[in-house]
């Protein structure tokens, strides 16, 4: 398997040498899943980071009424799991599964200790991963609560550009935090399309 998308992702934060590439491959565990796929279930604990290769996933919570709302999206190249539980061993309240036919690679979280230590390096980098997902999570709030809806769709639109006409709508309300309905007036009256 060519892990050569996720090694590119890690060197914009640290610089690996050969042997340090090749001790963190073999760390990893590669997955294929299908569309609508679990790769996390809330109430089940997190165990791995992921790292996506191709597809997309999502993280949501359900809420009482069994609405879904999408936190993340995870196209190709990007991270995506349930940090609090995986850090806390805590039940995870996040469901992560596959809108489309997808592929990736995982650690789990005992790897992902033992590469924190083996390689200092990769304890930088995992650093910058948390703080960055800290920062994603907190202005992705601030953006909740402060913008309006045509502005958290354009900020969708920026975030994640590959994902605009491949997407239901169903999914980008969610994200968005409106319902299908009122994303599908709110485009047909501006002109974003």
């Amino acid at each position: 398997m060519d892990h050569n998308l996720l090694l590119t992702s890690i060197r914009k934060y640290v610089q690996l040498d050969e042997e340090e590439e090749n001790l963190l491959v073999s760390y990893l565990h590669h997955r294929r899943l299908k569309r609508r796929q679990h790769l996390l279930a809330e109430g089940d604990v997190c165990t791995k980071i992921t790292f996506v290769i191709s597809g997309c996933l999502r993280s949501y919570a359900i809420d009482s009424n069994g609405a879904e709302h999408v936190l993340q999206f995870a196209p190709s190249g990007w991270w995506i799991g349930d940090m609090f539980s995986m850090l806390t061993g805590e039940p995870a309240r996040l469901n992560v599964d596959a809108l489309e036919e997808s592929e990736v690679v995982f650690i789990l979280k005992p790897d992902f200790e033992s590469l924190t230590t083996r390689l200092p390096k990769f304890a930088h980098f995992r650093r910058m991963l948390a703080e960055n997902a800290v920062g994603t999570y907190q202005y992705r709030q601030i953006d909740n609560l402060t913008l309006s809806a045509i502005e958290r769709y354009k900020k969708f639109c920026n975030t994640y550009p590959s994902l605009i006409r491949t997407l239901p709508q169903k999914q980008v309300a969610s994200y968005i935090g409106v319902t299908p309905e009122f994303l599908s007036r709110m485009l047909n009256n501006t002109m974003i399309n």
